[in-house]
């Protein structure tokens, strides 16, 4: 009985010394702190197992050209912001996640996955990583077309690389700020003779 006693105070002595580190403000929460132990592996290890537990098997759209440049026009619009461009770095948004969204134009990334785990991916999104649900977003359709284009990223043809390049490919991307650049004063317009925001 003592036993039994010790192993549920140690249990419940560890919990709350838990409990009390994470309501302490010492538990690593910014960005470029270090990570816990077995944070990646316990995470990573939870997300292949529901993953594993609900990806659809069967892809219900055609393997074509088709299909890879509807996906292309996805990608470009909801996903590069964070995942880059063939050949580009990735944007200042991914450089200031953590963790780091992977570069899905980059040696393999996910071409070595089933679709069906890219799209539960893109459906479900994957919490405190930064990876949006896009299932009230996009229709079934179009997250299955950037599904099977990342399932099949290193076999595209050059049309649909084509299709897959900033809108703005020789300057920064739209909407970012070029360094140096002052930010435009609250309630000041941009440009002059304009009426300031109100």
């Amino acid at each position: 009985m003592k036993f039994i006693a010790g192993v549920v105070g140690g249990v419940l002595l560890v919990a709350g010394v838990g409990f009390f580190y994470f309501l302490s403000g010492k538990a690593p929460v910014a960005v470029s702190d270090q990570g816990m132990p077995f944070e990646k592996f316990l995470a990573k290890s939870a997300l292949h197992a529901r993953i594993e537990k609900e990806m659809p098997k069967d892809v219900p759209i055609a393997l074509e050209e088709g299909a890879y440049m509807a996906g292309a026009k996805v990608y470009s619009s909801n996903c590069a912001v964070c995942h880059g461009f063939p050949n580009r770095d990735r944007g200042p948004i991914a450089k200031g996640m953590f963790p780091k969204p992977p570069h899905l134009f980059d040696g393999k990334a996910v071409t070595d996955d089933e679709p069906g785990e890219t799209y539960w991916k893109v459906a479900n999104g994957i919490r405190l990583t930064g990876m949006p649900a896009f299932k009230n977003s996009l229709s079934e359709a179009e997250m299955w077309q950037v599904s099977v284009l990342l399932a099949n990223a290193n076999r595209i043809s050059a049309a649909v690389k084509d299709q897959l390049k900033p809108p703005n490919s020789d300057g920064p991307p739209t909407g970012v700020k070029e360094p140096g650049t002052p930010l435009a004063k609250p309630g000041h317009s941009k440009a002059p003779g304009s009426k300031p925001n109100l």
